[in-house]
């Protein structure tokens, strides 16, 4: 009986994984406002975690949706950006010419890495 009480509270439990690289880890809110640091309102909807390093009321910030396609992707620059909204990767490839001179010379120099 126990063994079932523990998969039903690993069911439950809400794991972000980026949909470029696979990156996953358990998160605990979603959204701008995390409950458990009130003082910080995120620019974007987000997938946060309590820090696991402090006692106090900081968080990690794991990833966002795509602003174009929807996917979910972590904050790893070879997964997304942020300019003034977040994009994956191959969303700002397609619609380079849409962004400014920095972040086309910035993807041209990384796609010659």
């Amino acid at each position: 009986m126990a063994e079932n009480a523990d998969l039903d509270k690993n069911e439950k439990k809400n794991v972000f994984v980026c949909s470029k690289c696979g990156f996953s880890v358990p998160y605990d809110y979603f959204g701008r406002k995390p409950p458990f640091s009130k003082a910080f309102v995120l620019m974007e909807e987000a997938y946060v975690m309590k820090d696991p390093f402090t006692e106090e009321r900081g968080f990690i910030t794991l990833g966002s949706s795509c602003s174009i396609c929807k996917s979910v992707v972590c904050l790893s620059q070879n997964c997304s950006l942020f300019y003034t909204k977040r994009f994956c990767v191959p969303c700002v490839k397609k619609n380079l010419k849409e962004f400014p001179a920095e972040i086309i010379e910035e993807m041209t120099r990384k796609s010659k890495e």
